[in-house]
């Protein structure tokens, strides 16, 4: 018997705590649902909320920057481990328009025979895919 899952985060380390928030906050629309720190690693922490999607994001004292070939989508795969959050939107042209008014990094507007979607990058240059997907809005996801 398979183990009931639903969704509940994903965690990035990033150089900048509050710059972190605020991006996430004015590009996607994440708000802080809580902070702590743990003291062992040691970590500040903020866990971003929007409705059921949530994002954790670490700042830890010296940590390695983010190489700049896991900047690039085509180039990260190349490395195991994980590679990037995907958020599912309706409508591609409209996210692009906005992502693009509000300064977003876009990585590429992507029109595949398989599907559509758009890469960008967060302040820290982490990967963020948005996946064109209406089913989903309609319950009928792909």
């Amino acid at each position: 018997m398979a183990i009931d899952l639903k969704h509940h985060h994903g965690g990035i380390s990033v150089p900048d705590l509050e710059a972190s928030i605020r991006w996430y906050a004015d590009v996607l629309g994440f708000e802080v649902e809580k902070r702590f720190e743990i003291e062992p690693i040691p970590a500040r922490v903020a866990m971003l909320r929007r409705g059921n999607l949530r994002i954790e994001l670490f700042e830890v004292p010296g940590a390695n920057p983010l190489p700049p070939e896991r900047r690039e989508p085509n180039l990260d795969v190349k490395t195991h481990g994980n590679k990037h959050l995907a958020f599912a939107i309706a409508d591609l042209d409209a996210a692009e328009r906005e992502l693009r008014r509000l300064g977003a990094d876009i990585v590429f507007v992507g029109r595949f025979k398989f599907g559509s979607n758009i890469f960008v990058r967060d302040n820290a240059g982490n990967l963020v895919e948005l996946v064109l997907d209406p089913g989903l809005w309609r319950g009928t996801a792909s």
